[in-house]
């Protein structure tokens, strides 16, 4: 694996450096990996205006964090090297996994995991473990992997979506079970998305989380909720779908308007466009 990131300017090497240490700190990792755009050496920050709006795209620090095998607090590792990291311009994009999770990846010849370890670069390892040789498979293998993961997710968003419109034509007394479902729909066209291009899916419901997955198969996927700098209407939106899956259910006060509600689904078809599109790409 290469280990060197001198391709990188200075500055980033030091936050490189910073965020390793808070990893080290947190997880007690055997191996962290860089891996995604400032792996490759083709990330992005970048602010533009369209229609009077201000937008902006910052490629994220992506770490794959290995541990040993044992039970692990992954969401509260998460959480806490997230939470540190909050001062940095550019997003940390942590993935937890202990290495007996990864070998077996590695072993069925799992996209994700052999695609981090061949173009990924390690930054800390403790020399306790190794990576397995990963499965080679055929086109043909390939394809039919990622046709079965799309029979079953697809289809599943497709109904979550009619399920959302039918309780929106319900008027105000529908509103709420149609986010939810529009939330289920989006949930599912991710890790549709996610399962057929690398075979992973990470085990969240934070759609913030799968939407930051999205971006390493499709900036078409990623960028549907685009987030403004100076413009909250498109964060507002997201929002609104993201708090979809528990507050609509358990909080009181969540409430959504018609127009708002019009403008989720909206996303949401646009979003099973996109999917059904970038999945059948791969698959025929």
């Amino acid at each position: 694996m290469k280990t060197s990131i001198a391709h990188l300017p200075n500055t980033k090497q030091r936050e490189i450096a910073h965020i390793l240490n808070i990893i080290k700190e947190e997880a007690s990792p055997e191996k962290v990996i860089l891996f995604g755009s400032h792996a490759r050496g083709n990330w992005v920050e970048d602010e533009y205006v369209e229609g009077g709006i201000h937008f902006g795209h910052i490629s994220d620090y992506d770490f794959l964090v290995i541990m040993k095998k044992e039970k692990i607090k992954e969401q509260d590792i998460l959480s806490h090297i997230e939470n540190r990291c909050n001062s940095f311009k550019n997003v940390i994009s942590p993935i937890i996994h202990d290495i007996e999770y990864i070998n077996e990846g590695l072993r069925v010849g799992q996209y994700f995991f052999s695609d981090i370890i061949a173009k990924g670069i390690l930054i800390h390892d403790t020399g306790s473990f190794q990576f397995e040789k990963a499965k080679e498979l055929t086109s043909e293998e390939e394809k039919e992997r990622a046709r079965s993961y799309f029979n079953i997710w697809y289809p599943q968003a497709s109904q979550f979506l009619i399920d959302a419109i039918n309780a929106a034509e319900r008027g105000k007394d529908g509103r709420r079970n149609s986010v939810f479902y529009l939330h289920q729909a989006t949930e599912c066209f991710y890790s549709a998305a996610l399962l057929v291009h690398t075979g992973y899916k990470p085990k969240t419901h934070n759609l913030a989380k799968l939407r930051n997955y999205a971006k390493h198969v499709s900036i078409d996927l990623y960028t549907l909720f685009r987030m403004p700098i100076l413009n909250e209407q498109e964060f507002h939106l997201f929002d609104l779908l993201k708090r979809g899956y528990t507050d609509t259910r358990y909080k009181l006060d969540y409430d959504i308007t018609e127009e708002e509600l019009k403008g989720l689904i909206d996303k949401v078809t646009k979003m099973q466009e996109i999917v059904k599109t970038i999945c059948e790409e791969k698959i025929k």
